[in-house]
């Protein structure tokens, strides 16, 4: 049976950082954006009152600053060896985010079969944002569950890969996961736990058992 294998993004896929943080770092509003996520992280605001705060933040956002931050991101090394990998073991690779699905889409270039994250207008903003756009940790189980009967994988064949609490529901679900450069809360729930810089060796504590 084929496998997929679901990502995290911020703090995971990326080194101590998160998408939001870097397009904000472009129009230096970095700052900013450092408080709304330290609210999120407290538990003060939930995904709907992140994504109408950052999307006041950036009004004058453009897709080429998307693209520099995207570009200039501290990724962990290794990524695409690891789906190239994954695809040619005939096994499937997503990402799935709270952060704007106009940078984590991105991620398909990269090789993952698909990459969600939450909707925001086209840029340059015109539009307000609307919040049923908006994902949450429900909301990764549930796009979980869709690409398992997109791809015909079972859930019991699906790994997670993530570092905060919005991956718990998701590591809950799933028989197998890896926390990387984790919070201690779900390390704790994970079944392997990384630190470090470099998403081939996270992805070797579970690629022989597979």
């Amino acid at each position: 049976m084929a496998h997929l294998h679901l990502f995290d993004l911020d703090g995971t896929l990326l080194y101590g950082s998160s998408a939001p943080l870097e397009i904000s770092r472009q129009i230096g509003l970095e700052a900013e954006t450092i408080a709304i996520e330290q609210a999120i992280s407290a538990g003060r605001i939930g995904p709907p009152e992140y994504a109408t705060q950052v999307h006041a933040l950036w009004t004058q956002l453009t897709d080429a600053h998307v693209a520099a931050a995207f570009e200039q991101a501290p990724w962990l090394s290794g990524i695409e060896e690891v789906w190239a990998e994954i695809r040619g073991n005939g096994d499937y690779c997503a990402v799935v985010s709270l952060s704007p699905s106009f940078f984590v889409e991105r991620l398909t270039r990269w090789g993952a079969h698909a990459a969600y994250g939450s909707h925001f207008p086209a840029l340059p903003f015109t539009e307000p944002v609307d919040l049923a756009g908006i994902l949450s940790a429900a909301a990764k189980v549930q796009i979980a569950n869709r690409l398992c009967e997109e791809f015909g994988v079972r859930p019991a064949d699906c790994v997670a890969y993530g570092d905060s609490f919005s991956d718990k529901d998701l590591f809950e679900t799933v028989p197998v996961s890896v926390a990387v450069n984790a919070n201690p809360q779900l390390a704790g729930i994970a079944t392997h736990s990384y630190m470090g810089r470099s998403l081939w060796d996270a992805y070797a504590l579970v690629r022989r058992a597979l």
